[in-house]
């Protein structure tokens, strides 16, 4: 029997090589040119095969038999830091039976590999991918709560941060000490000759703390690429063996059990003199051969790319249907933009995006969400708001002082990050309850203004759950968690405003849940509702048909959904004002369960929606 399964295995693995193999040689050599290095690449990949556990090769058969298995409309992510959440990933698997309460059946947990304190970018400079950071665990702890995950339905997404490593990381060490071969995984120049040709024609990230793409080393007397902070040294992908061990890396989080794999910082993969070093089409050729690979090695893994870019230009990011490339990408512009409509009371440019998402086709999957772990940075249509009278800066100041709280009668609560006096360009930081008015209303005692806040709160997540694709909530947004101030009080994130937003998980508030009438209590029930009423109709589902619908007043945004047998109609009123519609058409109130026909109206008030159920026409 153990040798029959050993064949078994052995000719399964053998077919999907064979599968894939010309296309990966070609593509392979195309970049490295070298049939040495692809034979070993191609060992070590058999190699982890065989290394993968019989659950995780099981499992791989039956997402095989079904790849649109993570399109359900049942599925909904949470995102959270495993310290923060639990303290310790063992925590945090003592506390599945709460993320399971949500709702939550994928589960993305930020960055764990081991990282240097007061230098780790939030764990996204990684000094060892094969170690966890000590104070959160082992890397067995990982793998067994992975196990734990899998046996309770919950997919588990961790970061794999590719562009970059840490200057802590033994190869940055032996670079740093001289060692020719290290430095060669890195781009080290003696002088700022080449360095400058980049800088004409790059961008740069984060001007205001980390000015320039390179950071000089004076021990060296050399520059080295550092796109994003001057600890985190950029690999040279040009470079065969950065490709193969970050390979090998990448597997290793598969046959954890990860299912999983965000890519971070995908654009950024690849530099070449005299072009942005952004979106280069050898960016795609790696990344389809991890889609390959993956399909070779582990293929019940999905590929999430981190593009941070409008949807017409991240759609690349998904291949094509004979060459796929991420399963998943996030909707960055629709966040932001959503934000935007909030404090201008005015979804024209919401509706402009979503009309072009709706265009895409449908098989693109989306994650979709209100905020995440980073800043909101404003990078809006700046061309069409233009044409309504938004110039650029001035808008960005705008929805600055909204939602910070200096703007006049602003509910919002918030600080700004990398804060450009200069250009008077910055991105903002907060949660979404502190950003929806709980916080103020809260600290000022309004109870009408915390009944107009929670009800943002739920119209927002109404919004984002009406979408096709994942819709993931950032952990304490279930229970309104409000901004967290005492990281100025630890000097390793006192400068980095970003931690407003990632405070450690308040579970006196979970407490509240069952408590009749709390801000926990409203808010977690009001979205288990909407998570619930979502996974019972079909027309949630990605082969629905999606598309806004024209509107006299553009303080209010319509969306239909039209699958086989059902049509939805979710109306969002994103204004301070009550909306009375006229109705005459009927439809069931998926969330009251009344019948709207017999009033022959639809009132809206301050921040409210509607999902309803019409009968369906041919």
């Amino acid at each position: 029997m153990w040798l029959q399964d050993m064949n078994r295995e052995r000719e399964t693995y053998q077919k999907r090589f064979k599968r894939h193999y010309d296309e990966l040689k070609w593509l392979y050599m195309e970049l490295y040119d070298s049939m040495e290095n692809f034979e070993r690449l191609c060992g070590a990949m058999e190699e982890m095969y065989d290394q993968r556990k019989k659950d995780l090769k099981r499992q791989d058969l039956k997402r095989e038999a079904d790849p649109d298995w993570f399109k359900g409309h049942d599925m909904l992510g949470m995102m959270m830091y495993t310290g923060q959440f639990a303290g310790t990933l063992k925590g945090v698997e003592e506390h599945l039976d709460y993320i399971r309460s949500c709702g939550v059946n994928y589960l993305h947990l930020m960055p764990l590999m081991e990282s240097p304190k007061g230098r780790s970018d939030g764990g996204y400079a990684v000094a060892d991918f094969r170690k966890i950071q000590p104070e959160l665990g082992t890397v067995e702890d990982l793998e067994h709560l992975a196990d734990q995950c899998r046996l309770q339905g919950i997919s588990l997404c961790l970061d794999f941060v590719m562009n970059h490593t840490s200057e802590d990381h033994e190869w940055a060490r032996r670079a740093r000490a001289g060692e020719k071969e290290y430095q060669d995984r890195y781009f080290f120049y003696d002088s700022w000759e080449i360095p400058m040709q980049f800088e004409r024609t790059v961008p740069q990230v984060f001007p205001t703390t980390a000015p320039g793409n390179f950071t000089w080393l004076p021990e060296l007397g050399k520059h080295v690429m550092t796109t994003f902070y001057p600890y985190q040294w950029d690999l040279n992908y040009r470079n065969p063996t950065v490709f193969h061990e970050m390979i090998m890396n990448f597997l290793f989080l598969a046959n954890l059990g990860i299912d999983v794999i965000r890519i971070d910082a995908v654009p950024y993969i690849w530099k070449e003199l005299g072009t942005t070093c952004r979106n280069l089409p050898q960016v795609h050729t790696i990344v389809r051969m991890m889609r390959m690979i993956g399909e070779i090695v582990c293929p019940g893994i999905l590929l999430l790319g981190e593009v941070v870019m409008e949807p017409v230009k991240v759609a690349p990011y998904f291949g094509t249907v004979e060459k796929p490339e991420c399963h998943m990408l996030y909707n960055v512009t629709t966040m932001a933009t959503i934000w935007h409509t909030v404090a201008t009371q005015d979804t024209r440019l919401l509706r402009k995006q979503l009309d072009t998402v709706y265009s895409l086709p449908r098989t693109y999957t989306f994650l979709n969400y209100l905020r995440c772990h980073d800043d909101i940075g404003w990078g809006l249509d700046y061309d069409t708001l233009a044409q309504w009278g938004m110039q650029q800066i001035p808008h960005k100041e705008f929805l600055n002082n909204f939602f910070t709280g200096s703007w006049q009668d602003s509910f919002s609560r918030g600080e700004l990050y990398n804060n450009d006096p200069i250009t008077r360009d910055a991105r903002f930081c907060g949660t979404t309850a502190s950003m929806c008015g709980v916080e103020k209303a809260g600290y000022c005692g309004d109870d009408g203004g915390m009944v107009q806040a929670i009800r943002l709160d739920l119209m927002l997540h109404a919004f984002m759950l009406f979408q096709a694709g994942i819709p993931v909530i950032y952990s304490g947004d279930e229970v309104g968690q409000v901004n967290d101030y005492t990281y100025k009080e630890d000097p390793d994130k006192m400068l980095d405003s970003r931690y407003i937003h990632r405070g450690a998980f308040q579970w006196h508030l979970a407490d509240n849940i069952d408590k009749e009438g709390t801000v926990q209590n409203q808010l977690f029930n009001g979205l288990r509702q909407l998570e619930t009423i979502r996974q019972a109709h079909e027309a949630f589902g990605a082969g629905a048909q999606a598309a806004t619908c024209d509107s006299c007043d553009s303080a209010l945004l319509y969306i239909s959904r039209t699958s086989e047998n059902e049509k939805l109609l979710g109306i969002f009123n994103f204004s301070q004002a009550v909306k009375i519609l006229d109705w005459t058409i009927g439809g069931i109130n998926l969330v009251t369960g009344g019948d709207v026909a017999e009033e022959k109206r639809l009132v809206l008030r301050p921040y409210d929606f509607v999902w309803l159920k019409l009968e369906k026409t041919e």
